[in-house]
């Protein structure tokens, strides 16, 4: 059955038109209700990142949760791993964020986790997509859902936080974190400073409009430059709702998602944490695998998106897996992506092995790759079977032959086809990746 409203990562779009509206929020909480809050005494955690149309889309889905006779429990700003969390800590039937993750403010979205602190999967979406389709019918006065705030939630968070981190401290380690104007502008600082660290923090002063922009880790431009200006150790760049994490080396170089795979896989081999085979996605680079594969350690790839590459951990029995951008899934601390949770079992390698981080990324070589994002009106996927485009694809494939790799996809959170060609010379990597993506902008012109 193909999807309506739910896409990769929950319900998204941009605010105010269908479905991120108040009247859609409202039928979403019922529905979920219904479908999540079956037995009586149900009770359902809502967090969110800083957008201001939180506050909206809170209160209509508080209404719609409690209409269908389900306790609401108010998180206030806080990371999506932090709700996953207390949605067990608090043995919650389920957990639901209101962000819309790296995206500008203009947008937000609704996701949900179920009460083992996992994302929802395909069955369950589906059943709350038919549930929205229904009459909306409120339960009997006497049964409606009540609804209270959580006051100590962001230190319950932090608290989980810093268990997951298995050294003494961070003492003599400088920092700077750059927090996004999202939903870890209070914890993240909070969650290094109280292991030991020296944190300056950038990024910290949302005001419901700022949220990822010209910052996190989509743009870490102020994040390399903070890091050589104040000398510190490294850098750690978190998206608006924290599940994403990049980070930023003494010298300002960039490290990715698939060189802090690459860097956790190596620590927990050492220490004989490591079950199963890495997981990463299509669009994980070509050295990532290599270099994994120098360990004697599988890999496997997932369709981009968290959620696959943790339906692929789950099926290999394996826990670790990640996103080139950042998404670090260790089964071993937590049972969803979380920056925080990531960033600090880098810095876990750090202190082991008395290495920076630029020495922990040393091992792995990464071949030139070019994404280009492709702007579409309307559905995305249709425009990949147009013969023009498969064919522009085709031939790319074949002058590349073994010494590269081409991908063609449909984001599912944004309207934009996504061009990706990696290859073992920058130059033949960029012509290939233009010539595709020349082919894609006069399709959908």
């Amino acid at each position: 059955m193909s999807r309506k409203y739910f896409g990769t990562d929950g319900v998204r779009g941009r605010v105010g038109v269908e479905p991120m509206t108040p009247e859609f929020a409202l039928k979403l909480g019922w529905a979920a209700g219904r479908v999540l809050g079956k037995a009586q005494g149900a009770r359902v955690v809502i967090g969110k990142d800083t957008r201001r149309s939180g506050y909206v889309f809170e209160s209509a889905l508080e209404a719609g949760l409690a209409s269908a006779g389900v306790d609401v429990d108010l998180l206030g700003p806080l990371p999506t791993p932090g709700v996953a969390y207390l949605t067990r800590a608090l043995r919650a039937q389920a957990g639901v964020v209101i962000s819309a993750s790296h995206n500008p403010h203009h947008d937000n979205g609704v996701k949900f986790f179920g009460p083992d602190g996992s994302k929802l999967n395909d069955e369950i979406e589906l059943e709350i997509e038919a549930m929205i389709d229904q009459p909306m019918e409120c339960v009997a006065p006497e049964l409606l859902g009540r609804v209270k705030r959580i006051n100590d939630a962001p230190g319950r968070y932090i608290e989980f936080c810093k268990s997951t981190f298995d050294e003494k401290n961070l003492n003599g380690i400088k920092l700077v974190v750059d927090c996004a104007h999202g939903a870890a502008y209070k914890v993240a600082p909070a969650v290094f400073e109280e292991l030991g660290a020296t944190v300056d923090s950038i990024g910290d002063k949302p005001n419901g409009l700022n949220i990822n922009d010209g910052c996190g880790s989509t743009h870490l431009e102020s994040l390399k430059a903070a890091v050589k200006k104040r000398k510190a150790d490294l850098g750690i760049a978190l998206d608006g709702d924290a599940d994403r994490c990049l980070m930023v080396d003494a010298d300002g170089n960039e490290v990715d998602g698939d060189q802090i795979m690459y860097v956790l896989a190596k620590s927990k081999l050492a220490s004989g944490a490591l079950k199963g085979p890495v997981v990463g996605t299509l669009m994980s680079n070509l050295g990532l695998e290599k270099a994994i594969a120098a360990l004697g350690l599988g890999f496997e790839r997932a369709n981009v998106g968290d959620r696959y590459v943790m339906e692929m951990l789950k099926a290999k029995s394996g826990n670790l897996g990640g996103e080139t951008s950042g998404h670090a899934i260790c089964l071993d601390k937590t049972t969803t992506g979380d920056g925080l949770v990531a960033a600090l079992q880098v810095l876990a390698a750090m202190v082991q092995t008395k290495q920076s981080l630029a020495q922990l990324v040393s091992g792995m070589y990464k071949f030139p790759q070019l994404l280009i994002n492709v702007p579409v009106t309307g559905k995305a996927k249709p425009i990949l079977e147009l013969a023009a485009v498969r064919e522009a694809e085709k031939q790319s494939v074949q002058r590349l032959g073994s010494r590269g790799r081409v991908l063609l996809r449909a984001s599912g959170t944004e309207p934009l086809i996504r061009v990706m060609v990696e290859a073992e010379d920058e130059t033949e990597t960029r012509r290939e990746a233009e010539s595709i993506a020349a082919s894609v902008r006069a399709a959908v012109a």
